[in-house]
């Protein structure tokens, strides 16, 4: 089920350029040709990708609402704050600073120090935590007050037995198995692949490629916002969880070479989630967050082998401009291309965007 080759780490150190190859087949879903009446090829006629600005449209339409309704009576200020200590706060830069040196002492894959792909997740690492942080807080806050509103059924009553960490732990599981079917449908609905595509495009996996995606992507992942509606009368989630979860997240992104042993069955690693990146084969497997099980039960869980710790990373075929594909660095012109590209309608003749 596995189609992956052992590599050899020394062959990828330094700054490299690869071409495009056979190894790079297309396995991602991507748009398919349209036909002419008579059968042939017919190119579209739009340069823009048309379905991407729907995802716009549902971020201008709760933005607006949240703005119309003062965010819900919520401080959008306050969890502003609480983002921006979950993002980089003093714990999370500690936790980060902690992952990239078990980076350098355990590698799965050898790396400059200042690789391509490093540098690259930087900007986005600042990205997402000054202009992206805001657009979330609106997000958020504007989803839950349109839940609450359009479906005040769902809010559970406070239930006086059950403990406050009981609370958090069943706010955990089911906000995790959220997140595993928005990543499943970022896979498997091509419209939103487009987005999803960028945090795959990463050919240098570091810690920081948690931060690597595009800012609308945040619209489909709101739906882990309903447990936390649910269970809204029971107790709120603490800051601290929400570090420990982000934390979590950006740990199996690593370019470390650990697992957690038996453990491996129950929580993601590294070497697991690594296997959710590979450049050779499916793409849609190991696409659990904290935990396996979803992935277990939906039969798409690939657990690591000493085969696959060295596995390449990243889009079949480059349909996204990537750091690596040029000569040298232009790190602000690749991440405006990679920005704009889910709205740039593909060539169906090459599954590449269609040039300027």
């Amino acid at each position: 089920m596995v189609s992956v080759s052992s590599f050899d780490a020394t062959s990828r150190s330094g700054e490299r350029v690869r071409e495009t190859s056979a190894s790079r087949a297309t396995t991602s879903p991507l748009p398919t040709d349209v036909q002419a009446p008579d059968g042939g090829k017919r190119r579209p006629t739009s340069r823009i990708y048309l379905p991407a600005l729907s995802i716009v449209a549902v971020a201008i339409v709760l933005i607006t609402i949240g703005w119309l309704s003062r965010w819900g009576g919520g401080s959008f200020t306050s969890a502003m704050t609480n983002l921006r200590v979950v993002v980089v706060g003093p714990a999370t830069l500690a936790f980060l600073a902690l992952f990239l040196v078990v980076e350098r002492l355990r590698p799965a894959q050898r790396r400059p120090v200042f690789a391509r792909g490093y540098r690259h997740d930087l900007l986005y690492t600042i990205l997402n935590a000054t202009l992206v942080a805001p657009l979330v807080v609106a997000l958020s806050l504007s989803f839950s007050e349109v839940a609450r509103r359009s479906l005040p059924w769902i809010v559970v009553p406070r239930m006086g037995g059950l403990p406050h960490w009981g609370v958090i732990a069943v706010i955990f599981v089911a906000m995790d198995g959220c997140n595993w079917l928005a990543h499943y449908a970022n896979h498997r609905i091509r419209m939103l692949w487009r987005f999803h595509e960028l945090h795959h495009s990463q050919e240098d996996m570091s810690v920081l490629t948690v931060f690597r995606t595009h800012p609308l992507i945040h619209v489909s992942y709101l739906i882990t916002l309903i447990p936390g509606v649910i269970l809204l009368s029971n107790g709120t989630i603490p800051t601290a969880f929400l570090v420990a979860y982000a934390a979590v997240v950006a740990f199996e992104h690593s370019n470390t070479n650990l697992g957690f042993g038996p453990l491996g069955k129950i929580f993601v690693s590294p070497n697991y989630h690594r296997i959710h990146h590979r450049l050779e084969g499916r793409q849609d497997v190991n696409l659990g967050f904290a935990l396996t099980i979803w992935d277990q039960m939906s039969h798409r869980a690939i657990f690591p082998t000493p085969d696959t710790i060295r596995m390449d990373t990243g889009l079949p075929g480059r349909p996204l401009l990537v750091e690596q594909a040029t000569q040298h660095p232009q790190h602000l012109r690749v991440m405006m291309a990679q920005l704009v590209g889910p709205f740039r309608r593909l060539d169906p003749e090459t599954d590449q965007a269609k040039p300027e």
